[in-house]
C-alpha cells in the first residue's frame, strides 16, 4: 500500500466528492468529508517520512514511464506543502459541520462537501504531480470547485466575488495553458524533470523567455500577489466561514508553490535570477504590496475584509523571501507558507465563532465581545499576536528569517520595512482587540459563548501557532532542504 500513497493521495477526496452528493443528507456527508481529509493528512505526513528518510518519490501512472507517461514526483518540497494543505483541510472539515449548517441552506449542505473535497482532490494535485499539463487540469478542478463554494456565502454578493473570481482566475489559467503550451512546442515535454534537463538547451530562444512571462503573470493572479490581487478581498469576505478560513490558508499557498516549483526547478535558479531577473521584478511588487495593502487593512471596519487585505501583505512577506535570491530568503518564504496557513486560519475560524453567534463580523457589533465570548476573542487576539510577529508564535519565526534574509544580502531598508510593517499589523488587530474589550456590548444579553464544535478547530490551530513558535527546530530544518533543492545551481 506504502507505494500508492502518491496516487492515494489524490484520489480518496477525488471519490468521496460524488459520493457526499449521493449521500444527500449534510451530516453524513459531513462525516464522509472529514474521513476523507484526515485520510489525506495521514498519506501527506507518512509521505513527508518517507522523502526525509529516502529521497525523491517518484510514481508512474498507470506503469507508463516518464516521460511519456504521467508522473507524480515527491520531493522535500511538494511533500511540505501537501502537508500544509491536508493539514489545514483535516482542521476545516470538522470546523465545518456548524458553521455551514448556520450559513449555508440545508438542501446544499452536500453540494458544499462534494465541492469542499474537490478543491481538495486540486490542490492536492496541483502540489503532488510533476506534469505540466497535470497541472493545468488540477488547477481547473480546484478553481471551479472554489467559485461554488464562494457562491454559496450567505450575501448576494458573494455570487458577484464568485463571478469576479471567476473572470480573473480564468484569465490567469488561460495564461498559464499558454506558457505550458509554448514550453511544449519548444521542447516536445510535459513531464517537469524532464523539461529541466531539456530546457538549458533552448533558454536563449524567445518563445521560452515569452512562456516564462506568460506563467508568470499567470501564478502572480492565482496567488493575489499585488496589483493582481482584486479578486481576493471581496471571496474572502462574502464566502462562507469555513470556506475562507479553508482558501486563505491553502488555495494562495499552493500557488507560491506553483510559482517556485516551474521557476526554480523547471525553468532552473539560475535562469530565473541570471537571465529573467526574477528577483529585481518582484522585490518592488512585494515591498509595495506589504506596505500598502497593511496600510488598507487599517481603514476596513468588516474583520472578514480586513483580514484578506492583511492575506495580500502576508503574500507579499512569501514574495520577499523569494526575492532575496538567497537560501536563506527562500526558506523564510517556505516557513511562513506554513506559519501562515496556521496562523490566518485561526484568525478566520475565530471569525466564523462570532459568525455564528451574532450574525455579523463588523467591528462595532464586536463591541464587549471579549466578555460574551472569551474563548473565542482569545483564539483571535493568539492568531493576532502571531500575525504581528511576537516572539514565541510561529509569526515572529517567519520574521526572523526574513530579516536574516534581508541582512544577508545588506539590505537593510528591507529589514526595517518589514519591522514597521508588523507595527501596521500591530494596529489592524488592535482596531477589533480595542472593540472586544474596551467597549460595551451593546447587543443580546443571552449571547453566548460558540459551540465546542467550532472552538475546538479553531483551538488547535492556535495552539500549533504557539508549538512551533517555541519549538521551531523541524519547520526550519524541513523548511531549509526544500530551500537547498529549489535553489540548487545559485548557492547560499
Amino acid at each position: 500500500m506504502s507505494a500508492h500513497l502518491p496516487i492515494l493521495q489524490v484520489v480518496v477526496p477525488l471519490l468521496a466528492a460524488p459520493f457526499c452528493l449521493f449521500l444527500k443528507r449534510g451530516r453524513a456527508a459531513w462525516g464522509l468529508a472529514v474521513l476523507a481529509s484526515w485520510a489525506a493528512l495521514a498519506i501527506a505526513l507518512a509521505l513527508l517520512g518517507q522523502v526525509m528518510q529516502e529521497g525523491v518519490l517518484s510514481y508512474a501512472i498507470g506503469d507508463w514511464a516518464p516521460p511519456i507517461g504521467i508522473e507524480y514526483r515527491v520531493d522535500v518540497v511538494n511533500a511540505w506543502v501537501l502537508v500544509i494543505v491536508s493539514g489545514i483541510g483535516a482542521v476545516v472539515a470538522p470546523y465545518a459541520m456548524a458553521s455551514i449548517e448556520r450559513e449555508v441552506e440545508a438542501g446544499r449542505i452536500p453540494l458544499f462537501y462534494a465541492a469542499y473535497l474537490l478543491c481538495l482532490s486540486g490542490l492536492l494535485g496541483i502540489t503532488i504531480t510533476g506534469d505540466m499539463f497535470n497541472v493545468f487540469v488540477f488547477l481547473e478542478i480546484s478553481s471551479l470547485s472554489a467559485y461554488a463554494l464562494i457562491a454559496l456565502g450567505q450575501a448576494r454578493r458573494a455570487l458577484t466575488s464568485a463571478f469576479r473570481y471567476l473572470i480573473m482566475g480564468s484569465v490567469g489559467a488561460t495564461f498559464i495553458v499558454i506558457g505550458i503550451g509554448l514550453l511544449y512546442v519548444m521542447t516536445g515535454s510535459l513531464n517537469m524533470a524532464d523539461l529541466a534537463q531539456l530546457l538549458p538547451e533552448v533558454w536563449d530562444s524567445r518563445t521560452v523567455k515569452v512562456a516564462y512571462g506568460f506563467l508568470a503573470v499567470g501564478f502572480c493572479l492565482k496567488l493575489a500577489l499585488f496589483p493582481l490581487h482584486l479578486w481576493l478581498p471581496n471571496a474572502y469576505t462574502y464566502a462562507p466561514s469555513a470556506v475562507t478560513a479553508f482558501m486563505a490558508s491553502t488555495a494562495t499557498k499552493v500557488a507560491v508553490y506553483m510559482l517556485l516549483r516551474f521557476f526554480l526547478t523547471v525553468f532552473g535558479a539560475p535562469f530565473s535570477f541570471d537571465v529573467m531577473a526574477l528577483d529585481r521584478v518582484l522585490l518592488p511588487l512585494a515591498l509595495v504590496a506589504i506596505a500598502s495593502m497593511s496600510l488598507v487593512a487599517i481603514f476596513q471596519v468588516n474583520v472578514k475584509r480586513l483580514l484578506a487585505y492583511s492575506s495580500v501583505a502576508q503574500i507579499g512577506y512569501m514574495i520577499l523571501g523569494l526575492s532575496f535570491a538567497t537560501v536563506t530568503g527562500l526558506t523564510a518564504t517556505l516557513l511562513h507558507l506554513f506559519n501562515h496557513a496556521l496562523m490566518k486560519g485561526a484568525l478566520f475560524m475565530a471569525m466564523g465563532c462570532v459568525m455564528y453567534r451574532i450574525g455579523s463580523v463588523h467591528i462595532n457589533a464586536m463591541a464587549g465581545l471579549g466578555r460574551r465570548m472569551p474563548w473565542t476573542m482569545a483564539a483571535f487576539v493568539a492568531g493576532g499576536l502571531s500575525l504581528v510577529g511576537v516572539p514565541l508564535t510561529v509569526g515572529f519565526v517567519s520574521k526572523w528569517y526574513l530579516i536574516l534574509g534581508a541582512l544577508e544580502r545588506g539590505w537593510w531598508p528591507v529589514a526595517i520595512l518589514v519591522l514597521l510593517t508588523s507595527l501596521l499589523a500591530l494596529v489592524y488587530i488592535w482596531r477589533v482587540v480595542e472593540a472586544a474589550y474596551f467597549r460595551d456590548f451593546p447587543g443580546d444579553e443571552s449571547t453566548r459563548e460558540a459551540p465546542w464544535t467550532l472552538l475546538g478547530p479553531t483551538w488547535a490551530l492556535v495552539a500549533l501557532n504557539l508549538y512551533f513558535g517555541i519549538d521551531a527546530g523541524r519547520t526550519v530544518e524541513i523548511a531549509r532542504q526544500a530551500a537547498e533543492v529549489l535553489m540548487a545551481g545559485i548557492g547560499p
